[in-house]
């Protein structure tokens, strides 16, 4: 399945990549899988998207819990928890 990633302000930064279009195995289902799919590509991606760490998804423009499942052609996006003041 292709889907397209999106990574936003220090995710981004952290990364290096705003965003990518990638062909995920047929393992990676849900939100969830695609974060732990994508922290095994090294250091920097397993440290940014570590499990512990306090981090958004959003799948279609929608906020949305990590066992979500994932569909032909979405948007994937990670963006830190924004706060208001």
């Amino acid at each position: 399945m292709q889907i397209e990633l999106r990574f936003f302000a220090s995710v981004r930064e952290q990364l290096g990549t705003s965003q990518e279009q990638v062909i995920v195995p047929d393992t990676v289902r849900t939100l969830g899988d695609v974060r732990q799919w994508l922290a095994q590509r090294g250091p920097v991606w397993s440290e940014t998207l570590a499990q512990g760490r306090a981090l958004r998804m959003a799948l279609d423009h929608q906020i949305l819990p990590a066992d979500t499942a994932l569909h032909e052609g979405c948007e994937v996006a990670f963006f830190p928890p924004v706060t208001g003041g």
